[in-house]
């Protein structure tokens, strides 16, 4: 099934926006790097990597079919490509959170359903081991029987007890560093209400009415005032998506093969199918609240 996308992402785009072969994750080099990307072009960006994931879905579906026919080897340099492509991701938006912050923290490139579930301009890190933990479960429940005879099914329903342990310290790690970043912006937060904040909201009322030389020099101190809170907030978000990055990598480094191909399609559905649903919602309640505009109007 082909990702509901709104128009923004056609062939050339995809080809201009794919995922370079060997791409190296590098969150934020210099202050100095060239920026492409603005919260525009970030949206076309976003469209083309959800075909591109997509793509790596059905290959991921078509490789887990034919896993008896296929080496390790195989899977795993595809493996590679799909981790890569997340890679590549968060390096693109990286570059684009430089110029454009603000957008990183309210996307319009997703649905308000997924907006309502961001944790700091994204998915919450921890969220990725409620997914390998839910898919576990499902499928250990269907293969109980093999298990119970002693048959190794090789899917993530047949955790060893080493993984398991690797897993608890990897997910306890995780959410004490996402507790971290999550103070970290609530103290940021708090910011907005400092006192450089409150005095030149202050001076700012009092100026009303000014002259165009006070204002320009108000404009220019409210902009080096704000442009801290940006910075911080960049910070941050490298931080968490750093994070984000880092429990995908980890969790993939701890299965097996055919593990990673399992963990990795239910991954890529989830987050399909979730952005699919969300613009449905978005598109239906558009279309209702233009129906009723239509009903006023005529009234």
């Amino acid at each position: 099934m082909e990702p509901r996308l709104s128009g923004l992402c056609t062939k050339k785009k995809i080809e201009k926006y794919s995922t370079p072969s060997k791409v190296m994750f590098v969150l934020p080099r210099s202050a100095t790097d060239d920026i492409n990307f603005d919260g525009e072009s970030f949206h076309n960006f976003f469209e083309c990597w959800m075909v591109e994931q997509n793509k790596y879905l059905n290959e991921l579906v078509a490789a887990n079919s034919a896993q008896p026919q296929l080496t390790d080897d195989t899977m795993h340099t595809l493996i590679d490509k799909v981790v890569e492509h997340h890679e590549y991701y968060y390096r693109e938006k990286a570059r684009c959170a430089k110029k454009d912050v603000l957008s990183m923290f309210s996307p319009p490139w997703l649905s308000s359903l997924e907006a309502a579930f961001l944790w700091i301009g994204g998915w919450r890190p921890s969220m990725a081991f409620h997914l390998l933990y839910s898919k576990c479960s499902m499928q250990f429940q269907a293969r109980l029987n093999d298990l119970i005879r002693g048959q190794k099914t090789c899917d993530l329903g047949d955790l060893s007890a080493s993984q398991l342990t690797e897993f608890d310290d990897l997910q306890r790690r995780t959410i004490r560093e996402e507790r971290e970043i999550t103070n970290m912006m609530a103290e940021h937060q708090e910011t907005m209400a400092d006192t450089s904040m409150v005095e030149l909201s202050h001076v700012i009322s009092e100026m009303i009415g000014q002259g165009e030389n006070e204002k320009k020099e108000l404009e220019e101190r409210i902009e080096s005032v704000l442009e801290a809170k940006l910075e911080g907030l960049e910070k941050i978000l490298h931080r968490a998506d750093d994070l984000r990055l880092r429990a995908l990598q980890g969790i993939v480094n701890i299965l097996t093969t055919k593990q990673a191909i399992y963990f990795l399609i239910a991954a890529a559905e989830l987050h399909l199918r979730l952005h699919e649903w969300g613009k449905k919602k978005d598109d239906a309640k558009r279309s209702k609240q233009g129906n009723r505009e239509g009903e006023s109007h005529n009234s």
